[in-house]
């Protein structure tokens, strides 16, 4: 059921060549999935349950696979990012499960994942505090999680300077840095999320914030 906090953007997926277009930009930083895939492998046990929220393309998914015997799952909203991950993972020689459903409505029991991962997708979802409460049932007790995400007052200079990072032609560095000053206008403040998650079990959550984004770390109790 959609909370008060339900947005009017009904987080539809990337489809088709959108996707097609995000997975080939995307792959580009794959040096930051590597990074961020061993610094999450650093705190699971060994054979540890892994979900990662609207993985897209499934890099990170994928590279985190690679490096221990983890029970990796992604969940996403888009037909295409499914199919692209699914080939993706085939390519790589990791065993993944990419399956297509709602981040709040998600099709697993409770209590499945030792962690949670959400990268640059949050801001998407129609109904944030049910994506958070379904994140908090199917965490298992003393699991925990990570959301990385645009904050909404991320200043345009931001912006510019880490799409500039990003190695693209002059095209693809025009046509992303206006996309992410679009979806900076979806994205919350962290006031916003400070209320999301004291609508949940989580209760709370430690908030951190840089030139551009957020990491929110949760954890279930």
């Amino acid at each position: 059921m959609a909370t008060a906090s339900a947005k009017a953007y009904k987080g539809m997926g990337m489809e088709g060549m959108v996707a097609k277009w995000y997975a080939t930009n995307t792959r580009k930083s794959l040096e930051e999935f590597k990074v961020l895939a061993q610094r999450v492998s650093s705190e699971l046990p060994v054979g540890g349950s892994v979900l990662e929220v609207a993985p897209g393309p499934g890099y990170f998914a994928i590279e985190l696979a690679k490096l221990g015997s983890y029970r990796v799952t992604g969940l996403d909203i888009s037909k295409t990012f499914v199919e692209i991950a699914n080939r993706n993972a085939k390519e790589a020689q990791v065993d993944v499960d990419f399956r297509q459903g709602n981040a709040s409505d998600m099709p697993f029991e409770n209590d499945s994942f030792q962690f949670i991962l959400c990268r640059a997708a949050f801001k998407n979802f129609s109904d944030p505090v049910g994506a958070l409460q379904e994140m908090y049932r199917v965490l298992k007790p003393g699991g925990h999680g990570l959301i990385i995400d645009l904050r909404k007052d991320a200043p345009a200079s931001g912006i510019a300077q880490a799409v500039d990072k990003m190695g693209l032609n002059t095209i693809n560095t025009i046509f992303t840095k206006l996309a992410l000053k679009s979806l900076r206008n979806r994205a919350y403040t962290g006031n916003q999320f400070r209320e999301f998650f004291a609508r949940t079990g989580f209760h709370t959550a430690e908030i951190s914030e840089d030139p551009l984004g957020f990491e929110i770390r949760f954890q279930k109790r």
